[in-house]
C-alpha cells in the first residue's frame, strides 16, 4: 500500500466514523476512535453489502456511503452489547 492509499484509507475513515457517530447520536470516539469505527466500518461494508445484493458503483463518494453504513452497523452492534452489559 502506498502513502497515498493509506492517507485516503484514513480520510474516508474519519469522515464515515464522523457521520456515523452523527447517525447514531451519542457515539463519538474523537477523531483516533472515529477513523478506526470508519476504518472497520468500511471493512463490515466490503463483506457484508455484497452478500446481501446491496453494491454501490463508482468513487469515493461510494465508498464513503459503504464505510458509514458498515460503521453504523458496527456502532449499533456496540450499543447493543453496552447495553447488555
Amino acid at each position: 500500500m502506498t502513502v497515498e492509499g493509506l492517507v485516503i484509507w484514513l480520510v474516508i475513515g474519519a469522515i464515515a466514523g464522523w457521520l456515523a457517530g452523527l447517525i447514531m447520536k451519542g457515539y463519538g470516539f474523537g477523531l483516533v476512535g472515529n477513523i478506526v469505527v470508519g476504518i472497520v466500518g468500511a471493512v463490515i461494508a466490503g463483506w457484508l453489502l455484497p452478500r446481501i445484493g446491496f453494491v454501490l458503483i463508482g468513487g469515493i463518494g461510494a465508498e464513503i456511503i459503504n464505510a458509514v453504513i458498515g460503521a453504523v452497523i458496527l456502532l449499533a452492534a456496540i450499543g447493543l452489547v453496552n447495553r447488555a452489559t
